[in-house]
């Protein structure tokens, strides 16, 4: 199932959406902000109360 997320862009600080599958218990991705358009790793974990924790940075950040 597909959960909107509320993060922030690690180039320009604005806030943004990120729609994550919280079935899947980890996973990586890259994704352009929707804002200057820059790529992002996008980092995900769900914990075992289900409760999702995302992580924006830089493409070099890691």
């Amino acid at each position: 199932m597909l959960e909107p997320v509320l993060t922030y862009c690690p180039y320009c600080g604005e806030p943004i959406e990120v729609l994550v599958d919280s079935s899947v218990q980890s996973q990586h991705y890259i994704e352009d902000c929707q804002v200057c358009c820059r790529p992002m790793q996008v980092s995900v974990e769900v914990d075992e109360d289900g409760a999702l924790h995302v992580r924006a940075t830089s493409e070099n950040e890691g």
